[in-house]
């Protein structure tokens, strides 16, 4: 009885092909809306991950002033370089510890110009923060005592200035310093807050702060944590050990604020969990209004049938038949939308992700919940009309013009 049901579900589809897409419409929408917001939402968390792991997994930022917003510092009492020396003496589990200042600065060559981030820091930055000199080499020890003119740059300002040509042992201007370019980063992209990465130039702490700072001031301190190590307890101790070299009584609120890389990442990853979860539940109300479509095309079906059910009825079929025929047409109509949905989601997902430069993450289980979805809704809007056909009496069925 099944496989006969479903020859006239799909006999009936096809008579009315236009009708049919139409009423499926809204469910194609909800059910692709739905799988692009997970399988987008997925790739962005899957991303901030990799930026933040990118970062350095365990890295502690250590920024002067109070937090008075969401990751934003109020100004303060900047750091000395001596701070720094202190928490790489006096803090154990430490794999490197980095001061770091920085400031926008035009760099020039020869008729090029950038803005760009230069920062000022010590040969450990670039292990703390997971970066690779792609061309060149590292500052050595003495350049870094002596303050030496030479410096590291991103991939983005070598474009910039020399076209995306080889830079190494090309002198670019910074304000009053002209610098030797030693070494070129390999490039990282944007980080999770939009920035990029490789818009940058790196010198010397010591050039820095005599050639473009003019003061001794550190605006943060990088900590790397060695593998294996609780980055809480080493967390503990930076800030007992800065808050005895700043001078704060117990009653004091820390002056400074030291942030943990790993917190940072779960902090991000469950906004982006949390927006993906609100845009799928906005999405899923147009699988509601599809399964309203539905209800309303059935019914309609039912009064151009009406002569037809009273045949049915007349020469002895049973009424759990007659519902059981709508309601297979409903669900039929409702699942041929889920899988168009699917479709249309996986072909919109890839796009968007190559798009928006996010992996795509394929998650099967939202798939299957969709389509499982779009089905009940067929079970759901359908039974109403099904109903009304089945109780139909024959007499005044065939009467029905």
């Amino acid at each position: 009885m099944i496989g006969n049901t479903l020859i006239l579900a799909f006999r009936e589809i096809r008579r009315n092909v236009m009708r049919s897409f139409l009423t499926i419409l809204g469910i194609i929408i909800g059910v692709a809306a739905v799988i692009i917001m997970v399988t987008i939402g997925s790739g962005a968390t899957v991303s901030v991950r990799q930026q933040i792991a990118g970062m350095g997994s365990n890295l502690l930022m250590v920024v002067p002033g109070k937090r008075l917003g969401p990751g934003q510092p109020s100004g303060g009492v900047p750091f000395k370089q001596s701070d720094a020396e202190a928490i790489g003496r006096e803090v154990g589990s430490l794999r490197s510890v980095s001061p770091v200042s920085s400031k926008s600065v035009k760099a020039i060559f020869g008729n090029q110009n950038w803005t760009t981030q230069v920062t000022g820091t010590d040969r450990s930055y670039i292990e703390a923060t997971n970066r690779v000199i792609r061309l060149g080499r590292l500052f050595s020890e003495s350049e870094v005592r002596a303050g030496a003119a030479v410096c590291i740059t991103g991939e983005t300002v070598v474009k910039k200035l020399f076209g995306g040509q080889n830079a190494l042992g090309e002198k670019i201007r910074l304000e009053k310093i002209s610098c030797e370019i030693i070494g070129i980063l390999q490039g990282k992209g944007q980080n999770s807050m939009g920035q990029d990465q490789d818009d940058i130039v790196i010198l010397p702490l010591a050039t820095y702060h005599r050639r473009i700072a003019g003061n001794t001031d550190v605006g943060m301190i990088q900590i790397s944590v060695q593998d294996g190590a609780s980055t809480e307890k080493v967390q503990h101790e930076v800030v007992q050990l800065l808050r005895h070299r700043r001078h704060l009584s117990p009653s004091d609120d820390d002056n400074f604020n030291v942030m943990d890389m790993k917190e940072l990442a779960k902090m991000l990853t469950g906004t982006t969990q949390m927006m993906t979860a609100l845009l799928s539940a906005v999405a899923a109300v147009s699988l509601l209004v599809g399964g309203i479509g539905i209800m309303n095309i059935m019914l309609v079906s039912v009064t151009e049938r009406t002569r037809e059910i009273g045949i049915r009825l007349a020469i002895g079929a049973y009424e759990h038949e007659v519902l059981l025929q709508f309601l297979v047409e409903a669900v039929v109509l409702s699942s041929f939308g889920g899988m168009i949905g699917i479709a249309l989601a996986l072909v919109v997902s890839v796009w968007l992700a190559g798009l928006l430069g996010v992996p795509f993450v394929l998650n099967v289980g939202i798939i299957v919940i969709a389509f499982l979805f779009s089905a009940a809704v067929g079970v759901l809007f359908g039974y109403f009309p099904a109903l009304k056909a089945a109780r139909l009496d024959p007499i005044e069925a065939l009467r029905h013009e």
